[in-house]
């Protein structure tokens, strides 16, 4: 989505997880940009004294992408990197289910599985403001309770007949739990797999529910823009 006549312009790239979506162009990027790389520690292996990231455009879990900036994080750790404060979030990608015509299979997340690879969110803290991405997750009450009103929260909502995220109803649980100043929808009503809605979802009916909270939640089109 981002023009390649942009890519020199990205200062910092967040991997919340490896499903190649997600991460066809990371490296691509972070050549054209100079830009640090931040990821799961899980993302990356130490092959024959060579740190290697999941490679962006390979098949299955093969290691063999070097990257000259790379900032790897574990939930709840914490790093501080150019102003910015990092924190990792517990995030868990759920099943992806593939479906050609009247056939369908489904991919479960696990230790010999891509899909859902090093998932995890971010918490970053900059010049007074607080942001949070989830990626692709499912809903976490326990541990996202230590979130607290964070200026923006960009959250998935399509997993309601693909749950392969929160679904609206989760989500606006999420959001009751973090009370955040902004929320942001996404990861839905996306082209994919010959289907023009491969995760639907009710935007506007998020959108109301969540402004009866007393919290905006634009409804982001290409190359909108958000001020914080």
């Amino acid at each position: 989505m981002i023009p390649k006549s942009e890519w020199k312009d990205v200062t910092h790239i967040f991997v919340t997880h490896g499903d190649i979506d997600h991460y066809w162009h990371t490296d691509r990027v972070a050549e054209a940009s100079n830009a640090p790389v931040i990821c799961n520690k899980t993302m990356v292996k130490n092959i024959k004294g060579k740190t290697l990231m999941l490679g962006p455009r390979d098949k299955g879990l093969a290691f063999t992408t070097p990257i000259k900036k790379l900032h790897t994080i574990s939930v709840d750790e914490t790093i501080q990197l150019d102003g910015m404060s990092i924190t990792g979030i517990k995030t868990t990608h759920g099943p992806v289910i593939l479906k050609l015509g009247p056939f369908s299979k489904t991919l479960h997340p696990g230790p010999k599985e891509r899909a859902g690879w090093g998932a995890i969110g971010f918490k970053i803290q900059f010049d007074g403001k607080t942001i949070v991405n989830f990626g692709d997750t499912l809903l976490h009450k326990k541990e996202w309770q230590k979130i607290k009103n964070p200026d923006v929260l960009m959250i998935p909502i399509g997993g309601r007949i693909i749950p392969n995220t929160m679904g609206e109803k989760e989500a606006l649980q999420a959001v009751r739990i973090m009370k955040p100043k902004l929320v942001i929808p996404c990861h839905y009503n996306c082209p994919a797999f010959f289907s023009k809605k491969y995760n639907p979802a009710d935007d506007k009916m998020f959108k109301n529910k969540v402004e009866k909270m007393g919290i905006e939640c634009p409804i982001m089109k290409y190359e909108d823009e958000i001020i914080i």
